[in-house]
C-alpha cells in the first residue's frame, strides 16, 4: 500500500483538517452534542495578553475582496490575487501595506504561514496567495529565511505545491511526518520518528480522553502513526513554541458537514498532535481552546481565508462536484468574526445549491465560546463586514 492509498483509506470516512487526517465522523454529522470534558483552558486564560494577542487591533472587522479576474477557466491569476491582498490589508488597517506591516510585525520576526494543504489541487490554500503574502513581507524587510510555510504533515505540503522549487529561500516545514507505507514509522528505539518535533512543555490537555480505540482507526498502531502520541496530552509543535514569533493563518474556504473548516480549525486542529481523540468528545470547542493557548493567541496576527475557490459540500477533502468559483479573499485579525462571516455565507450557498442544511446553533457555538474567552467577536450585530 503506497502513501496515497494509505491516506485514501482514511479519507473515505475521515476529516482532513489543517493537514490532519482524522478518523471520526465529520463535524456536523454527530447525532448529539459533545459532553463536557475538563481541559486546561483555565491555565491559558491566566497568562497575561500581549500587544499582539487575539483578537488583534481590529476585533469584529472583516474585509471581503472580490475580483472575478482572479480565477478564469480554472486558471488562477497571481497578479490579480496580489492586488487583492494589497487591497484587503489596506482596507483592514486603513493604511498602506507598507505602513500596515508595523502593526503586525518587526523585521526580525520569524513568521510562520499556516496553510491548509488538504484537498489539492481543488480546495487547498493556493500557492499564489502565499506568494503574494511573502512578497509583502520581503518588500517590508523580512529576510526570506525568516519565513516558514508550515502545516501538520510534510507530505501534504509537497502535494499542494509548497516545494523549495516554487518557494526558493523560504522555509517549508511539516510538524511531523507519517510513514508512507504505514509500517515503518518507528525509529530503532521504537519511538515515533516525529516525537521530538513536539514540545512536552506546551500542551492541550483533555482529561480522560485518550487515543485508544478511537472510532475510524483500524487499530491503535494506525492511530499512533498519524498522531505520534495517544495519551491525554496534545503537544504543540516545537516550530510554534520555540521558533515562530508571529503566525499568519492562510485557511481554505470549505465545509465540514454542517460546519466549516476555515480559519479557527486550520490552527485549532493543525497546531497539535494526538488530535484524532478530540473530535467526538470536544468537537469544535478545540478550535476555540487551542487558539486561546498563549503560543497561538499571542502570535497569530493576521488571518486571510482563501475563498478564490469554495467548496460547499463534501469537505474538508476535495469533492469536485461541489467546488465553485467564489473569487474572494477574506481578511481579519479576528479569526472568530472571520469564520462567522464565512459560515453564514457558506450556509447560504448550501441552501442555494439545494443542500439540506442543519442550522443547529451548536455548529457556531465555538465561535461564541471564542468571544467569551476574549479572542474575537461572534455576535453578527457587532461584526463589521466590508465588501471591496
Amino acid at each position: 500500500m503506497d502513501r496515497r492509498e494509505f491516506v485514501k483509506t482514511l479519507g473515505t470516512c475521515s476529516i482532513a483538517a489543517g493537514g490532519i487526517v482524522l478518523g471520526v465522523p465529520m463535524f456536523g454529522q454527530e447525532k448529539e452534542p459533545p459532553q463536557k470534558v475538563e481541559t486546561n483552558i483555565l491555565d491559558f486564560t491566566k497568562v497575561p495578553k500581549t500587544r499582539y494577542s487575539l483578537p488583534g487591533p481590529f476585533p469584529g472587522r472583516v474585509i471581503r475582496v472580490t475580483d472575478k479576474r482572479s480565477l478564469q477557466e480554472d486558471r488562477f491569476d497571481a497578479k490579480v490575487i496580489a492586488e487583492m491582498v494589497e487591497k484587503g490589508i489596506a482596507r483592514l488597517t486603513g493604511k498602506s501595506t507598507k505602513e500596515s506591516f508595523g502593526l503586525f510585525f518587526e523585521q526580525n520576526d520569524i513568521i510562520g504561514l499556516k496553510v491548509n494543504p488538504v484537498g489539492p489541487p481543488l480546495i487547498n490554500t493556493r500557492p499564489e496567495l502565499v506568494e503574494a503574502v511573502i512578497e509583502w513581507l520581503v518588500t517590508s524587510g523580512v529576510p526570506k529565511q525568516n519565513i516558514i510555510i508550515w502545516d501538520r504533515f510534510d507530505y501534504m505540503l509537497k502535494d499542494a505545491g509548497f516545494t523549495p522549487a516554487r518557494f526558493p529561500g523560504v522555509g517549508i516545514q511539516g510538524l511531523q511526518t507519517m510513514d508512507e507505507t504505514g509500517n515503518n514509522w518507528r525509529d530503532q528505539d521504537g519511538n515515533h520518528l516525529s516525537i521530538n518535533n513536539f514540545d512536552r512543555e506546551f500542551y492541550y490537555f483533555a482529561k480522560g480522553v485518550v487515543g485508544k480505540n478511537v472510532q475510524g482507526y483500524k487499530d491503535d498502531e494506525f492511530y499512533l502513526n498519524q498522531h505520534v502520541f495517544n495519551g491525554e496530552y496534545s503537544y504543540f509543535g516545537k516550530l510554534i513554541t520555540r521558533k515562530l514569533t508571529k503566525i499568519v493563518n492562510l485557511a481554505a474556504y470549505k465545509n465540514t458537514g454542517n460546519a466549516i473548516s476555515m480559519a479557527c480549525k486550520n490552527l485549532g486542529y493543525g497546531s497539535i498532535c494526538n488530535s484524532g481523540r478530540l473530535h467526538a468528545p470536544l468537537s469544535l470547542n478545540v478550535c476555540a481552546e487551542v487558539l486561546a493557548a498563549p503560543v497561538i493567541r499571542d502570535k497569530l496576527v493576521l488571518n486571510i481565508t482563501d475563498g478564490i475557490r469554495g467548496q460547499y459540500e463534501g469537505g474538508p477533502d476535495k469533492n469536485a462536484q461541489f467546488v465553485y468559483a467564489n473569487h474572494s479573499l477574506y481578511f481579519a485579525t479576528d479569526p472568530f468574526a472571520l469564520d462567522m462571516v464565512c459560515h453564514r455565507e457558506l450556509v447560504g450557498k448550501r441552501k442555494e445549491m439545494g443542500i439540506q442544511v442543519n442550522e443547529n446553533p451548536r455548529f457556531t457555538e465555538y465561535l461564541h465560546y471564542g468571544e467569551k474567552l476574549g479572542l474575537g467577536v461572534a455576535n453578527v450585530e457587532k461584526i463589521n463586514l466590508v465588501q471591496v
